[in-house]
């Protein structure tokens, strides 16, 4: 399973979408920062799963249905930021997705995700982290899930990867830093958290018209799955 992931910049990398999904054949793609109000419903092989309907910068999971079967999705509010509260810029910080693979049966949870910006406090990322764990693993009953988006966690990560195995997840990191925007802020904003998958590669992209550079993750079913 291939999965892109990629915050647009306040939508304005949304011209590119079309080109990325056919160079990277992905299955599912995962996008941040969208203008939800215009999204199409199509882009290329892969269809509209769910986006956020409130956000000013909203989130949206596409996927390819020639694959997948669309079986449950969700939008869900995560604990908010002072950020969040005065500027409303999200009052959703979290896509799943439920799908079932056509070919093998397997049941995966695909999620895009939008950590708090760096406005807050590394706790409060923390604790968004976690309540989208539970969340997706409502939704899917336990099935295989991978949540990729903007984490906002440049560092500290391996203190926070360490945290997110103790709760039973694992967190990959891309293997180039994904936003080197700012010259105090370069890092790996954007990666994955991961259960029941064999997490392969997370590539990161040339740069487009975000800031923010998109990644491809392949992963595998784990042995346990199915």
């Amino acid at each position: 399973m291939r999965v892109l992931s990629y915050n647009l910049r306040k939508n304005r990398a949304t011209g590119e979408l079309i080109d990325l999904a056919a160079s990277t054949a992905v299955d599912v793609m995962c996008l941040q920062e969208a203008d939800t109000t215009v999204l199409p419903n199509e882009v290329g092989t892969l269809v509209l799963a769910d986006s956020t309907k409130r956000n000013r910068l909203g989130l949206a999971v596409y996927y390819r249905e020639d694959r997948f079967h669309l079986r449950e999705t969700d939008t869900y509010e995560l604990k908010k930021s002072l950020h969040d509260r005065v500027l409303a810029p999200a009052h959703e910080r979290l896509v799943g997705t439920l799908l079932e693979d056509a070919a093998t049966g397997n049941e995966v949870v695909v999620a895009s995700f939008h950590a708090a910006p760096l406005t807050a406090l590394n706790s409060l990322r923390r604790t968004q982290i976690h309540a989208a764990h539970a969340e997706l693993l409502r939704l899917g009953h336990g099935a295989p899930t991978l949540m990729v988006g903007d984490y906002n966690y440049p560092f500290f990560t391996q203190s926070l990867g360490e945290r997110v195995k103790a709760s039973g997840y694992d967190m990959s990191l891309s293997d180039r830093k994904t936003y080197t925007r700012y010259k105090f802020f370069k890092g790996h904003f954007d990666f994955v958290t991961s259960a029941g998958l064999d997490v392969r590669t997370v590539e990161t992209l040339p740069r487009g018209d975000s800031d923010h550079l998109p990644i491809v993750v392949s992963a595998d079913y784990g042995r346990t799955a199915g």
